[in-house]
């Protein structure tokens, strides 16, 4: 019996995180064939702001990539023209439906891997959303390959970091990186710290596909509060 929902993914070629990740969380559905999940990459080997690497993310590189997903018929395509997604439009959604950003809204706070300038970039952008992030650490990589290389010991440090920053209370920390190994770790911050939702951006594209075609995120378990949003 073919699958009821097949959903198409966009992977940076050096990405080894985000492929596993998604068929760990999407495994209820996958055991039972409810849904299949497909990728298709392009090239992206460092990430910064220099000319060279912001070049790796024109539009013809990734809608050629795009082009071979749409061939299978997919439902949905993160990146895409057909139903679309991404992990930052998931992470927005999440955001929103938390109330970040609105009056008494929990704090926000960001993990990422990333180099003193794109972290910058990533707070000033959501800064002029009107989101006021009250803690971050980043760890001034640049090299992709090497983001899921960085072990969980580093991404405990980096949480504990940001969740003193933004003291009692709710708290909302994204880590922002699909080749980041965090995931996995997502339930065992939220255990540990009370108030903290973590939204990892591998598990926000999840969520929001999910949402999208219409699939009942209650049979994924261990990945998150967001799952019960």
């Amino acid at each position: 019996m073919a699958p009821k929902v097949e959903f198409g993914m966009l992977v940076p070629s050096s990405n080894t995180s985000l492929e596993p990740l998604t068929t760990a969380i999407l495994s209820p559905f996958l055991k039972t064939n409810a849904i299949s999940v497909h990728f298709s990459r392009f090239t992206v080997t460092s990430i910064s702001l220099k000319p060279d690497a912001l070049s790796q993310f024109e539009f013809g590189p990734i809608v050629a990539a795009a082009k071979l997903l749409a061939d299978a018929e997919v439902d949905i395509i993160d990146e895409t023209g057909l139903k679309a997604t991404t992990s930052v439009l998931g992470l927005n959604r999440l955001l929103g439906l938390l109330d970040v950003g609105k009056g008494r809204g929990p704090g926000l706070g960001f993990v990422t891997p990333y180099l003193d300038d794109v972290q910058a970039k990533i707070l000033e952008v959501y800064g002029r959303a009107g989101l006021d992030i009250k803690a971050a650490s980043h760890l001034g990589k640049t090299v992709n390959v090497e983001f899921a290389r960085v072990g969980e010991d580093v991404l405990d440090g980096q949480m504990v970091d940001v969740v003193a920053k933004l003291g009692k209370g709710r708290k909302v920390v994204p880590t922002f990186c699909t080749n980041l190994r965090a995931a996995q770790r997502v339930e065992a911050w939220e255990a540990k710290y009370q108030g903290l939702v973590v939204l990892d951006t591998v598990a926000t594209v999840v969520w929001n596909m999910l949402k999208i075609t219409g699939v009942d995120c209650k049979e994924i378990e261990g990945w998150g509060k967001m799952f019960d949003l």
